[in-house]
């Protein structure tokens, strides 16, 4: 059954993680959401705790200019225990935010939620179901899911089918949207895969991904319901060229260079360096 394709208010009613074995890291990564991180934060804990399930919540301010870490210490205080918030001092980027935030959790298993509510945490259980079913390592919310509701504006459509294209004509990976903001990882991936990871902002998914799948773990899909909460959206034409020059950076290093394959060597290398150094 695909929750996606269930209204919120019949979702509501499902006690629906019970049975999950684990706990459950929900990482939220925010930039300027003081007007929505509270809200987001008390929905992502109400849904959890009615779920049944073992769960906590990273909120990773990265460098916000407004209120939102304050907004965000203030409702942790709500969830005693459950709540951890950390924050950058200047904003890195979404995708260092994320790595970083793989310090500070505990869970079995890690969600990456996006702070806006565009999609839902009841829609996790969809990618727990896919996860069981398929044998997966990774599930990832898709725009392109045919069972997919999505509400969007045309230009950002266009940017996605473009773009699923030149990712399947590079890496040919499994999958079709690897930029929807909604994804669960068994956290054993995200802690061999991180240390391979360059790219900082957009691109941060498809290096994950690209570098999973390198790797042997299974990736599956699911579907979502896509709101957005704001009229415009933070995708403009410089992000879009940015996800294009990463994208063809994670490519020579994968095909050209190889630098994944020798990241373990250049590890070595280095550290021996600093042995030796710290001998003298």
């Amino acid at each position: 059954m695909y929750l996606a394709l269930i209204s919120l208010p019949q979702l509501r009613a499902i006690k629906f993680m019970k049975n999950i074995k684990g706990r459950i890291s929900i990482i939220m990564p925010a930039y300027n959401e003081s007007e929505h991180i509270a809200a987001s934060i008390d929905e992502t804990a109400k849904t959890f705790s009615q779920a049944g399930a073992d769960w906590e919540i990273l909120v990773m301010d990265d460098g916000s200019t407004d209120n939102t870490y304050d907004a965000a210490v203030r409702c942790s205080s709500l969830y005693p225990g459950r709540i951890i918030v950390q924050k950058n001092r200047v904003n890195l980027g979404k995708g260092r935010a994320l790595k970083k935030s793989i310090r500070y959790i505990t869970g079995d298993y890690v969600v990456f939620l996006d702070a806006d509510m565009d999609l839902h945490p009841l829609l996790v259980q969809t990618l727990f179901d896919i996860m069981r079913l398929d044998n997966a390592d990774i599930v990832i919310g898709s725009k392109l899911h045919p069972n997919s509701v999505v509400q969007y504006p045309f230009l950002r459509k266009v940017y996605s089918k473009v773009y699923y294209w030149l990712v399947r004509l590079l890496f040919n990976l499994p999958c079709h949207d690897t930029q929807t903001g909604l994804k669960l990882f068994k956290t054993e991936v995200l802690r061999k895969v991180f240390p391979r990871i360059l790219v900082k902002k957009f691109a941060f998914d498809l290096e994950v991904l690209v570098n999973a799948h390198h790797l042997g773990y299974r990736i599956a899909e699911a579907p979502i319901v896509l709101k957005p909460q704001r009229k415009f959206g933070r995708i403009g034409p410089n992000a879009v060229f940015t996800i294009f020059w990463d994208t063809l950076a994670i490519f020579y290093r994968m095909n050209i260079t190889h630098y994944y394959d020798r990241i373990d060597y250049y590890r070595r290398k280095n550290m021996a360096k600093e042995f030796r150094r710290m001998r003298k």
